[in-house]
């Protein structure tokens, strides 16, 4: 392999990495929110309009409105826009789309209904680092 193969190689791992942060900075922003069911599928090798999806589940409208607030702010502290959000008044269904990372927050009624999980069944979960809820946190990921 040639010095310019062996870094593109290492800029694409970078990249990768980049995306991966990203989404899982999100998930600690919603799970700092009490987000329940917290999930990061990594849609890169099936899906061609984002990397990742966050999809994370709240009990009110008003926590729906708090876990969308606790990101946006998360993501913008980071130097990250938030290129569109639809839902947010009825706090029912939150989409946030930041480009590479698609988070969805969902009352629980309709994150059942929906099911992305399923829908998405071929994409692999990112562990999310069990710090991230604290000290019951190996029980919950």
């Amino acid at each position: 392999m040639t010095v310019e193969e062996k870094t593109t190689v290492s800029e694409r791992k970078s990249e990768e990495n980049a995306g991966e942060k990203k989404a899982l900075e999100c998930a600690r922003a919603a799970i700092d929110k009490k987000a329940e069911n917290v999930r990061v599928l990594d849609l890169r090798e099936i899906s061609g309009f984002t990397d990742y999806f966050v999809i994370c589940s709240g009990v009110s409208d008003r926590q729906i409105q708090a876990i969308a607030d606790s990101i946006e702010n998360s993501m913008s502290k980071k130097g990250y826009d938030l290129l569109s959000i639809e839902g947010y008044s009825e706090g029912r269904w939150v989409l946030m789309d930041f480009g590479d990372i698609v988070v969805h927050v969902f009352i629980d009624a309709l994150r059942e209904y929906y099911d992305l999980e399923s829908l998405w069944s071929d994409a692999p979960r990112v562990k999310i680092p069990s710090e991230f809820y604290g000290p019951a946190g190996s029980r919950l990921n």
